[in-house]
């Protein structure tokens, strides 16, 4: 991940904002804080042309619920991805809403600061991955993941309906096969996926996008993701 990108966190929590900010500045991104919808459309309305990623909290000050991203869509009439964090939905009615308003996907507030950059990276990076309709649930899990004649062990930092997120300091290039085998908690089973790297940074890992998953496996991984969604975290 080379380019700069610029991050609006709109959050009433200063330990919210402030731990996802440092997060995207380690990362050698912008972040702008601010705390209440009157300041985030101001924000909108000033730097849109600027502007690549939305976290917003449902419940700022100024505002109610999804009409704050409604406010956002007059503005930028589409244009910019938006991640909602997931203990501000108030109900599934909410879900279906900022599924019609274009929201691209929800993220744990209370994510630890390692996993939030593997969190975000999907949307930052859309080019590079395939953005299923799908939640990530943070989740440290071991991962054995084999590219050529090599065997490398890891953990994973998330896991979606659509691939892994890897802690690693040594990531292969984007595109690179690999085939990983990991087992969700409380399961007995292996799951084996052929994936590709959509995204690598030595500061947080990789991201894997699987190509070809046995379809029990792959209901297995739909029906842990769902599960878990709202969980303030998941079992590691």
């Amino acid at each position: 991940m080379t380019d700069q990108k610029t991050v609006i966190i709109a959050d009433d929590s200063a330990f919210v904002r402030d731990r996802f900010a440092n997060a995207v500045l380690a990362a050698g991104h912008r972040a702008i804080s601010v705390k209440t919808a009157v300041e985030l459309l101001a924000r909108i309305r000033a730097d849109l042309k600027q502007l690549d990623l939305l976290l917003i909290d449902l419940r700022l000050p100024n505002a109610g619920g999804v009409e704050i991203v409604r406010s956002v869509r007059r503005l930028d009439e589409g244009r910019l991805p938006i991640l909602v964090f997931s203990g501000t939905i108030a109900n599934a009615e909410e879900v279906r809403t900022l599924a019609s308003l274009g929201v691209a996907g929800y993220v744990n507030e209370y994510s630890a600061v390692q996993h939030i950059l593997p969190s975000i990276a999907p949307h930052l990076f859309p080019d590079n991955f395939n953005r299923r309709g799908s939640q990530r649930v943070v989740l440290g899990i071991p991962v054995a993941y084999h590219f050529g004649a090599t065997i490398a062990a890891a953990l994973t930092l998330n896991l979606s309906k659509g691939g892994l997120g890897i802690r690693t300091m040594s990531p292969l290039p984007p595109g690179s096969k690999v085939r990983a085998r990991f087992r969700l908690p409380g399961s007995n089973d292996d799951i084996e996926a052929e994936s590709r790297v959509a995204w690598s940074d030595r500061r947080v890992g990789m991201g894997l996008q699987f190509e070809r998953v046995d379809a029990v496996a792959q209901t297995a991984i739909d029906e842990f993701v769902d599960q878990h969604f709202f969980s303030k975290s998941a079992p590691s």
